[in-house]
């Protein structure tokens, strides 16, 4: 049997962690009242007999409250795995429902808000859940034992099923469930011994959104429909930064279905009675763009501004300047040996999440409520207070599913919420107003991972290891907009970088960050920093091995012991193991190997690749 690891759990919080539980003190301050108070309001002292994280039915079937988003990672499978193991549940019967947004109970313990990132899901949930599982079925042996006259000892549950075998009595948790619900929850509850698990770790885990998505009875915004709901659509900026000079309505609202047009922050909105007659009103709008403080820069000229700037060329923008992030050595000493330069670009890029940004948002008075997908519902109700002025916990939230995010939809302005709500507030009377974004306003309107340039000059001593490592990357930082300002390096943008086991190798190491602040809006995209730097360090350390005539495995082997970087070592050296790495590869293909740690996970992969017609074809990838 495989040795199970428990998720991290004494990680500690990452930089975009704090960023995000920063959030809640800004917001907090925002809308007049402390984090503490903020976190209360709104939460509800009585979730049943079995806690907020578990309901059973009459008929036994257990339901799973996930306090995380499902939109298309598979979680919610997870997490109810891990309740159904500790509570020893038939699978089959399990259930799983999204939690009402209280971060006073169902927040992220690594960020301290309610929310979903971070590849954090099953790690901060792991011991709340054990425990949620495991105190629930102690609840049930209790209550046989007490009806039987048995010693708790004795009893044995599986399949939601209690038994007492010298009595040869049984009875399911429906039956059982009366006199469990009346038993107190114990404080600390007796977890399982990992080795004994039956269910985590085994194919028995099946999907539990599944048959929904397929059958297409799942939930997600634009299925939403409501009595009287109107559609609006937002005419957005050409140009980033550019706001609404002036706009003329007339020919808009002519179009049959237009109810009213709106100006808000961000443009202008078509409220109408279906999407077809907003989209055609929108069509139909004449507005007038202030482009004053907007982008004029055009990619290609930022990615050249940022080649010449890591060049030590031009001019750099006003306030910025080089920062830090990694330096050892004397970096001003020349050092002697053979000089390696290599250049890496990073493009914008969209999250394209399969579903666009789409909301449907309710505003009365001294109420509001949010239906779609939220990933940080505490954020998002932070925002949505501050619009419409009432405490957060007022600003209800039903989530639902949401078709991919890649980290679009953590957003700590909310855009297309905000956008919602603002229209909604418009409208009032707590009157369903949905926003729906095209696939077109999702690609122009949105976010993006920013443009990223990288430049290297490693030394190499005679036997091609670093001996000194120039490393300069030009970026956006992602923290723009944040609680957190960015002052100093925005660690999000060189993670991967900073801390690497081939830096850590290397005698003399000069690693600095320029963060010019340019007019389009970008947020993290999934793997943040590692989106660039692992392709980055893992391509550089190929082509060194290569230059050096050494094998990838053994040149990086040599590089993890220097750096004591044991993790490394042990899934470069499984992964190496598992395919065979000590062999040659099949006739016609090649093998290549890269090693990355991202949020606390080391991960080694190999790759079999062979062209065919001119195209790279994957034959098979080995994970360790």
């Amino acid at each position: 049997m495989n040795k199970i690891l428990s998720p991290r759990e004494t990680q500690g919080a990452t930089r975009r962690d704090l960023v995000v539980g920063a959030s809640l003190v800004g917001g907090a301050l925002l809308v007049g009242c402390s984090p503490g108070d903020l976190l209360s309001v709104g939460a509800k002292e009585d979730f049943g007999a079995f806690g907020p994280f578990i309901k059973i039915g009459a008929d036994g079937a257990v339901t799973v409250i996930s306090k995380h988003i499902e939109f298309g990672q598979g979680n919610h499978a997870g997490l109810a795995a891990i309740v159904a193991e500790e509570l020893d549940a038939d699978w089959t019967k399990v259930k799983v429902e999204q939690a009402p947004a209280i971060a006073k109970v169902y927040a992220n313990t690594g960020m301290g808000v309610q929310g979903t990132g971070g590849s954090s899901a099953i790690s901060n949930s792991w011991t709340q859940l054990r425990q949620a599982g495991a105190g629930a079925k102690a609840m049930f042996v209790e209550a046989a034992a007490n009806k039987w006259n048995a010693p708790a000892g004795e009893i044995t549950v599986k399949d939601s099923v209690v038994s007492h075998a010298k009595s040869g009595k049984s009875a399911t948790f429906a039956e059982l469930l009366p006199e469990a619900g009346k038993i107190a929850p114990p404080k600390a509850p007796v977890l399982k011994d990992p080795k004994t698990f039956t269910l985590i770790g085994t194919d028995r885990v099946r999907r539990k959104d599944s048959q929904a998505k397929s059958d297409g009875t799942a939930r997600f915004t634009q299925d939403v429909q409501l009595p009287d709901m109107l559609v609006a659509m937002v005419a957005h900026a050409p140009r980033y930064g550019a706001k609404v000079a002036s706009f003329d309505a007339t020919e808009a609202k002519k179009v049959a279905g237009v109810v009213e047009v709106y100006q808000i922050p961000t443009g202008v909105a078509v409220v109408a009675q279906n999407t077809w007659a907003a989209r055609k009103g929108r069509e139909a709008l004449k507005v007038s763009w202030d482009e004053s403080g907007a982008e004029k820069a055009s990619s290609d000229t930022l990615a050249a501004n940022y080649r010449q700037w890591a060049a030590g060329k031009g001019t750099l923008p006003e306030k910025t300047e080089w920062q830090a992030f990694e330096t050892k050595g004397d970096a001003a000493k020349k050092v002697q040996g053979t000089i390696f330069e290599t250049t890496y670009d990073f493009p914008f890029l969209a999250h394209a999440a399969m579903e666009p940004m789409n909301c449907v948002a309710q505003v009365g008075t001294g109420k509001a409520k949010l239906t779609f997908g939220s990933q940080i519902p505490t954020v998002d109700q932070l925002n949505t207070a501050k619009i419409v002025g009432m405490l957060p916990g007022a600003v209800e939230i039903e989530t639902l599913f949401a078709g991919g995010s890649f980290g679009r939809r953590a957003n700590f302005q909310s855009d297309y919420v905000a956008e919602c709500v603002e229209i909604a507030k418009k409208v009032g009377k707590m009157r369903p107003v949905k926003l729906v974004w095209t696939r077109e306003d999702d690609m122009a309107a949105g976010y993006f991972r920013p443009l990223t340039h990288h430049a290297l000059k490693i030394t190499l001593d005679k036997d091609g290891y670093p001996v000194s490592w120039r490393h300069r990357v030009v970026t956006q930082t992602l923290m723009k907009g944040s609680p957190i300002p960015t002052k100093g390096v925005d660690e999000t943008t060189v993670e991967g970088t900073k801390g690497s086991p081939y830096l850590k190798a290397t005698p003399v190491v000069d690693a600095q960050v320029l963060m010019p602040d340019v007019n389009i809006p970008v947020l993290w995209w999934r793997s943040v920093g590692a989106t660039h730097t692992a392709f980055v360090m893992e391509h550089t350390i190929d082509q060194l091995a290569r230059k050096a005539g050494k094998d990838p495995v053994a040149y990086r082997r040599t590089l993890y012991e220097k750096a004591g970087a044991t993790r490394h070592l042990a899934v470069l050296n499984l992964a190496a193991e598992k395919a065979g790495w000590d062999k040659p590869a099949p006739a016609g293909w090649s093998r290549g190997i890269a090693v990355h740690e991202s949020f606390g996970t080391l991960v080694a992969q190999v790759a079999e690749v062979k062209l065919v017609d001119g195209q790279p074809k994957v034959g098979r990838v080995i994970t360790a």
